[in-house]
């Protein structure tokens, strides 16, 4: 006879019956994963793979500590604008800002608001300034309709000198697309647009008669302040009654308008020639036309006319595609004012090193990079198909081009993608890069 010592009870659990991590899922288990295990030397190879990957993580990641690290810039200070600030110009210790109605000066030092110009109502989009020395600059604005605005900035005060571009029968106004500024403030540059048509005008700023002038009004002004301060009987600030007179005298002053130096127009179209034999076109040449623009040359307007032909025939299936033939005529011009160099000094001219003495333009899908010199007599002045002093020739139309600080270095980029890097002053290439195929450049910088 079989009897209990003890009650009847549940034993207590113990570790050996807690299920395991593996077996509470098991339902979810695939049946046949145990027979994929992965075999003993298949995850030796795994685990070697990976201590390679780890070890190789930790090494660059060590010398990516030992890089240096790009240096984080925060801004020491700021100005706020009342309006949107479409573009600025730094020349000298002031900011030049140009906003949707007028422009702002800021002062570097301070960085507070100067003064503002908004007499126009006028939304500026592009600003050029520079320093034309006693604490004076001229700046180049272009508004949102095209007029390009002259003005002369003195003691903390706008002048407008003139729109350069402002006509009266408003049909007839030309659109400024592109505006320069020399290097000193001598010569300003504009590039303008009509409707069939386009052009580049070259101005000669007056800024010793401007400067001058200037001075005459701050002695002025000193004057007036002084006068009234002893005339006085109650106090007023000393910086506020400068003020006031020096913005009482600029209120009157007069500055002399800029000087139209050339009008420079994009070449004209290669038509048949009218000389009989090579004889004839020397002496039109001997008379002082230009090589190099195609001009004085031998072709009959029958080979023109076979060469249209030609060309018509082989890309015909292109050519029905395009319905309208609108005439084509150059539409933009990049043009540099370039310094001193023996290529465009003639034998009596009498130069400056830090003064242009020319201006380099190419026009877009043109071959030839065309210098003109800025001291013309009042005869070539009035002409209006003004022929360029030098033609430098390229294999294929300019895409872009740079001159560099110096004035010295020319950079030519073609649209076969080739740059080439002229000495200006010596006239041969320094080297030739080609890029790679189908690629087009658009813009080159020397740094």
């Amino acid at each position: 006879l079989n009897t209990r010592k003890h009650p009847l009870g549940n034993p207590p659990p113990s570790e050996k019956d807690w299920p395991k991590e593996e077996e509470e899922n098991f339902f979810l288990l695939d049946p046949d994963q145990k027979r994929d295990e992965v075999p003993q030397h298949l995850r030796m190879i795994d685990k070697l793979v990976t201590q390679v990957l780890e070890s190789a993580m930790e090494t660059i990641q060590r010398r990516e500590m030992l890089k240096v690290q790009p240096k984080k810039c925060f801004p020491t200070a700021e100005f706020q604008v009342t309006e949107r600030a479409n573009c600025l110009a730094v020349s000298g210790k002031y900011v030049f800002v140009g906003l949707s109605v007028g422009l702002a000066a800021f002062n570097t030092c301070d960085f507070k608001d100067v003064c503002a110009w908004d007499a126009a109502k006028t939304e500026i989009c592009a600003i050029h300034a520079s320093d034309l020395g006693n604490e004076c600059h001229v700046l180049l604005a272009v508004d949102e309709m095209g007029l390009a605005w002259l003005f002369c900035f003195h003691r903390a005060s706008f002048l407008l000198v003139k729109t350069l571009n402002e006509v009266e029968d408003i049909s007839q106004r030309s659109t400024c697309v592109e505006v320069v500024l020399s290097r000193g403030g001598d010569y300003a540059g504009i590039l303008l647009q009509g409707n069939t048509k386009a052009w580049l005008e070259i101005y000669q700023l007056p800024k010793d008669s401007w400067l001058t002038e200037m001075e005459k009004n701050a002695g002025a002004a000193e004057e007036l302040a002084c006068s009234e301060r002893s005339s006085s009987s109650f106090e007023v600030g000393t910086s506020l009654l400068q003020e006031l007179s020096v913005s009482a005298v600029q209120a009157e002053v007069e500055l002399d308008a800029p000087v139209l130096l050339l009008t420079v127009r994009p070449p004209k179209p290669i038509t048949g020639t009218r000389f009989k034999g090579p004889l004839d076109a020397l002496k039109e040449v001997d008379d002082g036309s230009m090589l190099g623009l195609g001009y004085n040359h031998l072709i009959k307007d029958s080979q023109w006319e076979l060469q249209e032909a030609i060309f018509r025939s082989t890309y015909q299936e292109y050519l029905e595609a395009e319905d309208v033939f609108l005439p084509f005529f150059f539409r933009y011009a990049t043009f540099h004012f370039l310094l001193p160099s023996r290529i465009l000094e003639g034998p009596e001219m009498k130069v400056q090193p830090d003064i242009p003495v020319g201006i380099g333009v190419h026009w877009d899908g043109n071959h030839n990079f065309c210098l003109y010199l800025l001291n013309r007599s009042l005869k070539e002045k009035a002409d209006s198909d003004l022929k360029p002093d030098v033609v430098w020739p390229c294999a294929a139309p300019i895409a872009c081009s740079a001159v560099s600080s110096c004035s010295r270095y020319l950079a030519l980029a073609g649209e076969d993608a080739t740059i080439t890097i002229w000495d200006k002053h010596l006239g041969y290439p320094l080297s030739v890069t080609a890029i790679l195929e189908e690629r087009f450049i658009r813009s080159i910088h020397f740094l």
